[in-house]
């Protein structure tokens, strides 16, 4: 069944090409897209159940690894393309119903990028090897500056100058940790780099791990890196804001998860600090969504905020915590884009997403008011929710490893769900139950906005029915990630070529360039 693996890359990619074709045809675009969406959500969801017998690997141009590039899907990368793929799909079919809103609408541009957004983020998901992850990310950086900019307005061009700043310095840096990782052991397939950075010098070691760290956190919004976000992400059109938020912040966690667990199961003193950072990131994003006014930046905060949880699960570097880790990821990719699907609602409804503008929307428009009440719920960690469930097994992590800064983070996560609370219960109050400061306008929303809104409220309570299946799971996928056995044997079935070695020297075939690893800059 390895020929499943590369689709979810290849068919956005299809779809793409064809959507572009179509310019100027918006109905067959559509279809197109929905159709390729749907696929690739079926497709990822087939290989979540098959993986469970172990990684499908398969060989790019059919040259076997390390002198092609390899796709790997474990049980991690299966659950982080179900997952992406649905909340793709269902922000697709609300931007679809968007109407006449000429900032917002989809442009005939707009498929076409949308799916290689998509085929970017899985290939990130997928990769067997670092390079092609930089590849994945400036696929993504591509994709994502022309979504901020769609409309053109001065905001949205301002917005979408920071973020390419942002995104061209991570890409600097993550260049300059695989130009180092290259010279340091001669390979840059992940199974095999593996191997060898455990025979090179620990500083060495250490200087990769924190410049991919450094890189990652930029892309993932990891505090003191995460300034740019708050003020690029609100000014984007909902279903953008939605998508951007709900899961291209996750595609930096995924990195870090994977580069930790499978490259630097020693991590040489770097996880207290990505510890510091989590709890500084936790602390003041919360801060940051108190102090604001308008529902997008408040959102966009905590989305800062509840990033510092994950990288908490991470520096933890224990199989139950990166469990716990991956639940909250799935948890937070879905309520994060439901809450901003919601407030793209709102601001139909209301003609602003200001709370100084809005109130009376729970009498007006009471399904949009309980749409907006049970992700924030479970945003906050109420039980029975699934962020409950997410945040308990942190907390559970925190205490098992019983170290002094540990406490200190499970006191911060504590606090940050408190302060979360009160952020939601604000917004619900000022939107929604107050009255409102002025007539509200006679805006009819379609329903084919509200739907895939409904879908993802009704997605995050299935991760609270299934809340014990999900994350016995996610639970087996860390300890994946912790053996790292499962994952280096699949890739090398007859063993790790020359896996001591680390001799960089060798030089290329006289008939062209290095095959070992691709035509590399």
């Amino acid at each position: 069944m390895s020929w499943l693996v590369p689709l979810p890359v290849i068919l956005p990619m299809l779809g793409a090409g064809l959507t572009l074709a179509l310019y100027g045809r918006p109905r067959m675009q559509k279809a197109v897209s929905v159709t390729t969406l749907s696929a690739v959500l079926a497709v990822s969801a087939t290989m979540l159940v098959i993986v469970s017998s172990g990684p499908l690997v398969a060989e790019v141009g059919d040259w076997p690894a390390p002198i092609g590039i390899v796709l790997v899907v474990d049980r991690l990368s299966a659950l982080m393309l179900t997952v992406s793929a649905t909340v793709t799909l269902c922000v697709l079919l609300y931007s679809q119903a968007q109407g006449d809103d000429k900032e917002s609408a989809p442009v005939s541009i707009y498929h076409p990028t949308y799916l290689i957004l998509t085929a970017g983020v899985s290939n990130a998901f997928i990769s067997g090897d670092l390079f092609n992850i930089y590849v994945a990310f400036e696929v993504l950086l591509a994709a994502s500056y022309v979504l901020l900019t769609l409309g053109g307005t001065r905001e949205r061009i301002r917005a979408g100058s920071v973020y390419v700043v942002v995104a061209i310095t991570s890409s600097l840096l993550f260049l300059i940790a695989i130009a180092a990782a290259y010279a340091a052991t001669g390979t840059l397939n992940l199974a095999q780099m593996a191997g060898r950075l455990q025979e090179i010098d620990p500083g060495v070691r250490l200087v990769i791990a924190m410049l991919l760290m450094l890189a990652f956190g930029l892309k993932a919004a990891v505090f003191p890196l995460s300034f740019w976000l708050p003020d690029s992400y609100p000014t984007a059109p909902a279903a953008v804001t939605a998508v951007f938020a709900g899961l291209l912040t996750k595609v930096g966690v995924y990195a870090m998860i994977r580069t930790r667990a499978l490259l630097f199961p020693d991590s040489g003193g770097l996880d207290d600090v990505l510890m510091w950072m989590a709890l500084a990131t936790m602390i003041v994003g919360i801060l940051g969504a108190v102090a604001q006014d308008n529902i997008k930046r408040l959102l966009s905060f905590t989305l800062v905020s509840h990033i510092g949880y994950m990288v908490f699960g991470i520096a933890l570097a224990t199989s139950e915590a990166w469990g716990a880790a991956i639940y909250y990821v799935v948890h937070h990719i879905t309520v994060q884009t439901a809450l901003f699907l919601v407030t793209g609602l709102v601001e139909r409804y209301g003609g602003s997403t200001s709370l100084t503008r809005l109130g009376g929307l729970a009498k007006a428009v009471p399904l949009v008011g309980i749409l907006f009440f049970i992700p924030a719920m479970n945003l906050a960690g109420i039980p029975p929710f699934s962020g409950f469930v997410g945040k308990l097994g942190l907390i559970q992590a925190g205490a098992l490893v019983g170290t002094p800064i540990a406490y200190v983070l499970i006191g911060g996560s504590v606090v940050t769900s408190l302060l979360t609370l009160y952020a939601m219960v604000k917004a619900w109050n000022k939107a929604f139950w107050q009255p409102a400061p002025r007539p509200l306008p006679a805006r009819k929303v379609p329903a084919g906005m509200v739907m895939p809104a409904v879908a993802l409220v009704v997605v995050s309570l299935g991760l609270t029915v299934a809340a014990g299946p999900l994350y016995e799971y996610t639970t087996r996928a860390a300890h994946d990630l912790a053996e790292r056995d499962q994952y280096i044997t699949a890739v090398f079935p007859d063993g790790v070529p020359d896996d001591g070695a680390t001799d960089v020297a060798r030089p290329a075939p006289a008939s062209g360039p290095d095959l070992g690893q691709g035509v590399r800059p």
